[in-house]
């Protein structure tokens, strides 16, 4: 016999029982039916199949309602997928399906690339296998025999993967006449599938090398219920109507042309005019907090790179050049070029922290497959500062960082969480190091009681950081600001500082972006926003419409009076039905519509309705101005700041 503890009561169980014997010791009824596999206190997941372990003393139940469940649940709809695709495409071979972030994806290989018009056929056989109910039944064979089983469906894709595992024996799993190559676990039968949706197809090489075949990917989603699937399809089509991509253009904020320049963003007057405003209040604000602004070269010896590091450990992320031979790096980031001239002179302890602002240029090179308008660049501005500071001021330094971006993202009302980034595989430093900068991190933020999830190994190369997600209006969650903690680079490029004992010191240096890539954070923003900027931010605060002709010279003369009172408006003057003007303004997202009609002349008003097609009705222009004015500090003054952009 053996002791099993299931859901806080102690089972005794036969020696060889399954999970699910376990559980339907424990469980019954729509929750024992439920349950999708098993997790024992010794870290592992099992299938409802497998005989519970010996060592196992604790067995938790995985339901579909949980992230671990959810995960697993739609792996699971990946092998259905594949499945259902073999049937309706004969001598269509299949690689790999994962489940990710929001779903699940499978690579397949066909004599023509898949499309959505597939979809319908593709989803119909896998709701053929739900109604089979088919077991997922796992099988472990030595390494020939699976080779020799793919290599005899022309599955040529699982033998380079079967190839490449090291163990000598490998699991697979049959779902009715599919097998397929995993780890698992999985779902005990097909009808646990749950809601699913194949969403869109996309090209993507075989394992990520140009040089490999190109793959059609098939995205999908899936979910525990059609309830909980018909709020995350809603959702998705509300960020289509957001998509900052198709709302750039349509305001006239950005465009992309990738044809001439993958990866970089053309300004647009109006985008132009938005970034204009939004770093001019930040740098204001950085200036508040004892920031200086340093500007630094776009390109730099190659020399500089490999003794920062960058060349080993960063170089396919960069951009080369060669110039008379010599070849020199565009920088990814602005950090060396703030050390170059922190170094150019000597630096007491009374001088520090410095803090080095710049808001600077920088490319990175993404694959193409990576590029998401905004939100994926190759050519970005950072608002970027590091701060050289003394150990012993360390703390003070990551708290004020801390306070700055809960000060920015509330600004804009994000809510928002904070992730500690802790060494990654390949990284610069001692462990001594390292753990001394992420301690640093930690403790800064549980002096200020502020919560944090810890990230294990996705810190930079040369120090754990701070990472600030922001979380949209749909939910979704965005890294913008980081707070890096860094002794490496100070100790490559020989930083110092004379101590009061007249000695010469190591400072520690912070990397921090607060709004990260200006080019993310609008993107960001307007899919947040729905493109409706906040009135202190809104390129255009006021659109003027006439009624008639005979309104055009008095409407022209308030258009002047409101752009020399500080008002960022235009009018349509056109020969329009008002109705049409009006519709216009509002798809332009223009926070605030002033109609001048006969009545609105002879009184010397406006009259002021709201995007949303609220009338607040007629004032007088000063009271307009001032009312704008208002409600642009309005969101500053909530955050204890001030600003005007003139």
């Amino acid at each position: 016999m053996q002791s099993v503890i299931i859901e806080g009561e102690k089972k005794e169980l036969a020696a060889g029982s399954s999970c699910y014997e376990a559980f339907k010791a424990a469980l019954s009824g729509k929750r024992l039916k439920s349950v999708l596999a098993a997790e024992c206190n010794c870290g592992t997941m099992l299938d409802l199949s497998s005989p519970v372990p010996a060592q196992c003393t604790t067995l938790a139940p995985v339901f579909a309602d949980t992230p671990a469940g959810l995960d697993l649940l739609r792996h699971s709809d990946a092998h259905i997928m594949a499945a259902a695709a073999r049937r309706v495409f004969p001598g269509i071979k299949v690689t790999i399906g994962p489940s990710i972030e929001n779903g699940f994806y499978y690579d397949f290989d066909y004599s023509r690339p898949l499309t959505p018009e597939d979809f319908p056929a593709i989803e119909a056989e896998m709701h053929k296998i739900v109604k089979a109910a088919l077991p997922f039944e796992r099988k472990v064979v030595s390494k020939k025999e699976a080779e020799e089983l793919f290599a005899s469906q022309g599955e040529n894709f699982k033998v380079e993967l079967v190839a490449a595992i090291a163990d000598d024996t490998v699991s697979l799993y049959t779902l009715g006449d599919f097998v397929d190559l995993c780890r698992g676990p999985h779902i005990s039968n097909s009808v646990q599938a749950g809601a699913f949706k194949l969403l869109n197809v996309a090209g993507a090489y075989w394992r990520g090398d140009e040089k490999n075949p190109m793959l059609s990917r098939i995205y999908a989603t899936a979910f525990a219920d059609e309830a909980e699937l018909k709020q995350y399809l809603h959702m998705l089509e509300e960020a289509k109507k957001r998509d900052h991509r198709k709302l750039g253009p349509e305001l006239g904020l950005f465009q992309f042309h990738e044809e001439y320049a993958p990866g970089m963003a053309f300004w647009l007057p109006k985008g132009m005019i938005l970034r204009m405003i939004l770093e001019d209040f930040h740098k204001k604000e950085h200036l508040k907090r004892g920031y200086e602004f340093v500007q630094g070269p776009q390109i730099l010896r190659k020399e500089v790179w490999v003794r920062s590091g960058h060349y080993d450990n960063y170089r396919e992320n960069m951009y080369f050049t060669e110039i008379e031979g010599d070849e020199h790096g565009i920088k990814p980031m602005n950090c060396i070029g703030h050390m170059l001239m922190y170094n150019s002179t000597l630096h007491s302890y009374r001088e520090l922290p410095v803090r080095m602002a710049e808001f600077g240029l920088v490319h990175r090179h993404e694959m193409s497959g990576a590029l998401h308008g905004l939100l994926r660049v190759r050519q970005f501005t950072q608002d970027d500062a590091h701060i050289i500071c003394t150990p012993e001021q360390l703390q003070d330094e990551i708290i004020a960082i801390v306070r700055y971006v809960q000060d920015v993202f509330g600004l804009f009302g994000f809510e928002y969480s904070f992730e500690v980034s802790t060494r990654p595989e390949k990284s610069l430093g001692d462990d001594a190091i390292w753990d001394m900068s992420t301690k640093a991190l930690i403790q800064a933020l549980e002096s200020i009681n502020m919560p944090y999830k810890i990230n294990e190994g996705d810190g930079a190369f040369y120090g754990p950081k701070i990472d600030g997600k922001v979380k949209d209006s749909l939910g979704r969650m965005w890294q913008c600001s980081t707070c890096q903690v860094d002794f490496n680079l100070p100790e490559r490029f020989d930083l110092t500082y004379i101590g009061k004992d007249g000695e010469k010191h190591r400072p520690v240096m912070l990397h921090r972006t607060l709004m990260g890539s200006i080019e993310r954070f609008i993107g960001v923003l307007t899919e947040h926003t729905a493109g409706k900027f906040p009135v202190w931010l809104a390129p255009v605060q006021a659109k003027l419409l006439n009624v008639t002709d005979a309104q055009e010279e008095f409407a022209r003369a308030t258009l002047a009076k409101l752009q020399a009172a500080g008002i960022r408006a235009e009018a349509d003057l056109r020969n329009e039905k008002l109705g049409y003007k009006v519709r216009q303004a509002q798809l332009e997202k223009i926070p605030y519509i002033l109609v001048v009609g006969d009545k609105e002349v002879e009184a010397g008003q406006v009259n002021v309705r709201l995007n949303n097609g609220d009338t607040i009705g007629a004032m007088s222009l000063d009271k307009f101005v001032e009312m704008v004015k208002t409600e642009s500090q309005e969101p500053f003054k909530r955050g204890g700041m001030s600003y005007s952009f003139s």
